[in-house]
């Protein structure tokens, strides 16, 4: 296993190799076969989405050169300073590129008054400058900077988009990560890709053989046990609140991560539900589970499973919002269970 982080191994080196931002990517690729750069870009999206990766390539597509490419990280050089430094800077031809490209990273950590500086270069930018402005709170920027940026959001990667990725790395480094690993890993990764080669990095590194199962992925990440989670959908299945409740006991006392075992239990909901009404997510499971998974969700999804419903469902969504804000973690999905399977007090 290559000592190299994965994120940064596999970070895209072209816009082909970008994935699931293809509205931003479309866009891109045309103002650089045009010619029509803009001197201020603004990227927005949560952590992870590339953001800083399709700056860089944006820099090589239109001829910057290493020795013209600068990254700033706003959150280390937020003050006015710091920003009048660049305003000088940006005054000076490129040594040997079109344009000197400057981006910015987390810029919403600026000043006030530093933003008030930069304003005043992005309003009349020297004609070889071209700022990316990159952001995972576009809400703490000045609406007059972002006036004068186009403007690009980047989605959040989909849980297949991660899984899939996932899958792909893994065999380029010689693993085998069986779907429900994989499965794991890129919910693990949140809807982030570095956060998903990360997690994927953390797994590969501790491997012996070269096929990777689901458990060994719960063992070195501590993620609750499929299983577990098995139990706890069962028990709402068959309306069992002392099981229901046992479960969520077991997943404390293991002190596996809480909000991820509420948030793989609403996945596998999710799933009963979507099986039992839509075809499409029915074949696509079939393709991308195990054949325990699939029997689990087609049993469920059945007559045995009627009691899994969308207000079951609501539910629990609503226990998961709860449970951050919580004195005691789990008191919020267990007022959730009492209020839906407790018929002793109703």
């Amino acid at each position: 296993m290559s000592f190299i982080a994965l994120y940064r191994k596999y970070r895209p080196q072209s816009f082909a190799e970008v994935l699931g931002q293809d509205h931003i990517i479309e866009v891109l690729k045309e103002s650089v076969k045009s010619g029509d750069i803009t001197h201020s870009y603004l990227f927005f999206g949560s952590r992870g989405t590339g953001k800083t990766s399709v700056a860089r390539i944006l820099a090589r597509e239109i001829g910057c050169e290493p020795e013209d490419l600068y990254e700033i990280d706003a959150a280390s050089n937020r003050g006015i300073d710091d920003v009048r430094e660049l305003r000088e800077g940006v005054k000076t031809l490129p040594f040997k590129s079109p344009y000197k490209v400057y981006i910015i990273d987390e810029v919403h950590m600026l000043t006030k008054e530093a933003f008030n500086a930069l304003l005043k270069t992005l309003e009349e930018p020297p004609k070889h400058a071209v700022f990316v402005l990159a952001t995972t709170e576009v809400g703490k920027v000045p609406e007059t900077v972002i006036s004068r940026c186009q403007t690009f959001t980047f989605k959040k990667p989909t849980h297949a988009l991660l899984k899939k990725s996932a899958t792909e790395i893994a065999r380029k480094e010689g693993y085998s990560l069986e779907p429900s690993a994989a499965d794991l890993v890129a919910v693990l990764g949140d809807g982030s890709f570095r956060d998903t080669q990360g997690i994927l990095h953390l797994v590969l590194s501790a491997v012996k053989g070269k096929t990777i199962g689901r458990e060994f992925v719960e063992k070195i990440t501590n993620a609750p046990p499929a299983v577990l989670v098995n139990e706890f959908v069962k028990s709402l299945a068959h309306k069992n609140l002392e099981d229901a409740l046992g479960a969520v006991r077991k997943a404390t006392e293991t002190n596996v991560d809480f909000m991820l075992f509420l948030k793989l239990i609403l996945e596998k909901m999710r799933l009963v539900l979507l099986t039992r009404f839509d075809l499409e997510t029915k074949k696509k499971i079939k393709e991308d589970f195990s054949e325990d998974d699939i029997l689990f969700f087609e049993t469920l999804a059945g007559k045995e499973g009627l009691a899994i419903n969308s207000e079951m469902l609501g539910k629990l969504l609503d226990a998961y919002s709860d449970t951050n804000r919580a004195y005691i973690k789990q008191l919020p999905l267990e007022l959730a269970l009492i209020e839906l399977l407790d018929t002793k007090g109703k």
